[in-house]
């Protein structure tokens, strides 16, 4: 599912974050969500920026507290709690002062960004997330955003499938639930003998 160009590609950042940055399980296993730093700027780093900033620890840590109610948003719509989704949503858009502004930095021709252009880099993409979510929440496909169903995995997605039946974070999760499906037909089958 494409919400537009923008959105699609910072939930998707949403997604990548707050799942480096939140503890829970991911793929069956206790995931403590420490030290993601190299993969966190890899994944956050602008696409054509020459002179990206230089993330610090600081940053990092101040972007998990967002991640963390970022995530929220996540568990309330998979759980059927729009209203409470949005609600999260606005108080994050209030808090790090969201608001459509027009840059043309480092040679690139004009785009739309959602935080001021010397607004730290944790609220920058928390503000982004949040203007992305909040796309999301008003569009009638918002029950694309989820949790994943397999066992000891908590990791959240958005469902870009053209059928929207997504219901596992990775293709790993999923295996690991058809596998575990397909080992207990077999027992139940050799037990029947």
């Amino acid at each position: 599912m494409n919400f537009d160009s923008y959105a699609s590609d910072v939930v998707l950042a949403a997604v990548g974050a707050i799942n480096l940055l939140t503890p829970g399980h991911a793929l069956g296993r206790e995931y403590p969500a420490e030290n993601p730093g190299d993969e966190l700027r890899k994944l956050l780093r602008p696409r054509r920026a020459k002179n990206a900033p230089e993330v610090s620890e600081k940053d990092v840590e101040r972007l998990r507290e967002y991640a963390i109610r970022l995530r929220e948003v996540f568990v309330a719509v998979d759980s059927g709690r729009i209203d409470d989704a949005c609600d999260q949503t606005n108080a994050l858009l209030r808090e790090t002062h969201a608001a459509p502004v027009l840059s043309g930095h480092d040679g690139e021709p004009w785009h739309l960004h959602f935080h001021a252009p010397d607004t730290g880099w944790a609220r920058s993409w928390a503000a982004s997330m949040a203007t992305a979510l909040a796309v999301v929440l008003g569009n009638p496909m918002y029950d694309r955003l989820g949790v994943c169903t397999a066992p000891a995995c908590d990791r959240v997605f958005v469902d870009t499938s053209r059928n929207g039946t997504r219901r596992f974070c990775s293709t790993p999760c999923q295996n690991r639930v058809k596998a575990a499906a397909f080992r207990a037909r077999r027992r139940v089958g050799l037990s029947t003998r």
